[in-house]
């Protein structure tokens, strides 16, 4: 790699949050475990011995045309990623990954804590692993023009798989996370997110032992509020832990939340909107003041830590919140022995939309490719992930070897019969499946969609009414105006939050306080902010 992409790379920060297509919120595994991560200590080389290559593709069932073995004589290639166990060459997968293409992959795996900065200074030495992902887009795409990843689309001739699903069926990837000369540095993840992850929740059996019914409209939710408050004066009915986030949680519901939050896109007007300076912004922002002022709203709400939510939420100090819904479960099974009652439920969002986010089919996690001898090689490897043979092996496993199929037409792991519960943690434990980055096409009848009681019905009282607000477009910009937003974003939406904050909670920020931001937010150069979002909108509807 040149000296001009290493200095590139050390001198840009991670101020690309807005511009990242992560939908979401995180990856499959850290949505289910913040166990820390071992580093993989294992070296990598390249051509193995001499020996020769031999398989069937057939006997791996649909590899959307590619052909196995991919090579003829053993590659070991290196794949850095972030992860939450130490993968080792005796797990099931990178042995079965070996067996069935010829590759041997020495996964190299940092926990999240130190991942960004060991990715930045292994990017810095100008060695980089074949594949690796967690750059931003915009820094991708700088060490892709200096030649140091690999533009996917170029090679697309021997990517069946890739052709297929981002070629074909979904043009707009490339459209949305190339650059402006058409070339794709990052790899994508296809039909990862579930239909609904997060919403709000709230402690069933309390609203049962006290006849209060789950709310259907944001008046019904104060009216509860209020009514649990007087049952329970020493509470504080609404608990939040997502600290600023919570501004960005609520706004769908009232038809001002995006991936982009505070920008949004407005579908009616086709325009793109800073939600901090809407009516309807100020209308949640009211609610919440209201809540705030009448001890409906956890004073804590901005400082919460996991633990003090935790404690709220499962005493009798709190009974409403926003979560990701495998708290539904989580939460009854560390309380249970003690409170065999407890019954943490999700409820409809309120606002008056009554929407909660859409998450997207195809997700961005900055998979790349590094620009060397391998190329080709990762390249097919990576395709032959996203096909469902390579999707099935990373998220179900290898059928009669350590799983079959039970009843209810979802994955049995014999071997794991004495554990109280399998998920993808315990799998990326045991087999090295699910490893961030690495499932690129998970089947939907693995565990990770393999819904309890509760976190399925939180999909039917989403979907039965499609309660998601739209997609807003991904959009891309140029360096010119990556650039300029990377130095307006940041420092506006942290004005937009404090702003927020002041306006909740202090009792004299009122109707003059919103007109004063309002004037604030323009001097600190929304319009042009915007402006740029809207030029990138107009590209992308020209195409």
């Amino acid at each position: 790699m040149s000296k001009r992409v290493i200095s590139v790379v050390v001198m840009m920060t991670m101020v690309f949050t807005f511009l990242a297509a992560c939908g979401g919120g995180g990856s499959a595994s850290s949505q289910e475990s913040s166990t820390n991560s071992n580093n993989n200590s294992s070296n990598s080389g390249n051509a193995g011995s001499g020996s020769t290559v031999t398989g069937d593709s057939e006997q791996y069932g649909d590899t959307g045309g590619l052909k196995l073995p991919i090579v003829d004589k053993p590659v070991t290639l290196t794949w850095m990623h972030p992860g939450n166990v130490s993968i080792t060459n005796e797990m099931l997968v990178v042995k079965e990954i070996e067996k069935r293409t010829g590759i041997k992959v020495v996964f190299q795996t940092y926990s999240s804590q130190t991942y960004e900065d060991k990715l930045r200074t292994t990017v810095a030495s100008g060695k980089l692993p074949d594949i690796f992902n967690g750059l931003k887009g915009a820094e991708l795409k700088d060490i892709g023009k200096q030649g140091g990843v690999v533009a996917i689309n170029e090679h697309v001739d021997m990517l069946p798989n890739f052709k297929k699903l981002y070629m074909e069926e979904n043009p707009w990837v490339i459209k949305s996370f190339g650059d402006q000369s058409g070339n794709l540095y990052s790899w994508p993840i296809y039909k990862l997110n579930r239909d609904v992850n997060h919403g709000f929740m709230y402690r069933k059996d309390i609203f049962d032992k006290n006849g209060i019914k789950p709310w259907t409209n944001t008046d019904e939710f104060y009216t509860a509020m209020k009514k649990l408050k007087e049952l329970y004066p020493n509470s504080y009915p609404y608990a939040s832990k997502t600290k600023e986030h919570i501004y960005g949680d609520w706004s769908y519901g009232w038809g001002i939340g995006g991936e982009n939050y505070p920008i949004y896109y407005d579908e009616a007007d086709r325009n793109w909107k800073f939600a901090s300076v809407q009516d309807a912004h100020k209308d949640m922002l009211d609610f919440m003041k209201k809540m705030f002022n009448e001890g409906l709203l956890d004073p804590e709400f901005l400082t919460n830590t996991q633990d003090s939510w935790t404690t709220k939420m499962t005493t009798d100090k709190a009974f409403v919140t926003f979560d990701w819904i495998g708290r539904l479960d989580l939460f009854y099974n560390q309380v249970k022995s003690a409170m065999p009652d407890y019954n943490l439920r999700y409820a409809l969002p309120i606002g008056p939309t009554g929407h909660v986010r859409s998450l997207p089919e195809v997700s961005d996690f900055g998979i790349a490719v590094a620009d060397n001898d391998n190329k080709e090689v990762a390249l097919k490897l990576l395709d032959y992930l996203t096909s469902p043979s390579g999707g099935d092996l990373m998220t179900l496993g290898v059928e009669g070897v350590n799983f079959k199929w039970g009843e209810d037409g979802y994955p049995v792991y014999p071997e794991l019969a004495n554990l109280p519960l399998v998920d993808i943690s315990v799998l990326e434990d045991r087999y090295g499946m699910w490893q961030e980055s690495a499932y690129l096409r998970p089947n939907p009848k693995s565990v990770y969609f393999k819904f309890s009681e509760k976190e399925q019905e939180a999909q039917d009282l989403i979907m039965k009414d499609n309660r998601r607000e739209p997609l807003d477009p991904t959009l891309n910009f140029t360096d010119e105006e990556i650039a300029i937003l990377s130095e307006l974003q940041t420092s506006i939406q942290k004005a937009a939050e404090e702003f927020n904050s002041k306006y909740v909670m202090d009792k004299n920020y009122g109707e003059k306080q919103w007109e004063d931001w309002k004037n604030t937010a323009k001097k600190a150069g929304i319009d042009q902010m915007l402006a740029i979002f809207n030029e990138a909108q107009k590209r992308f509807d020209s195409k």
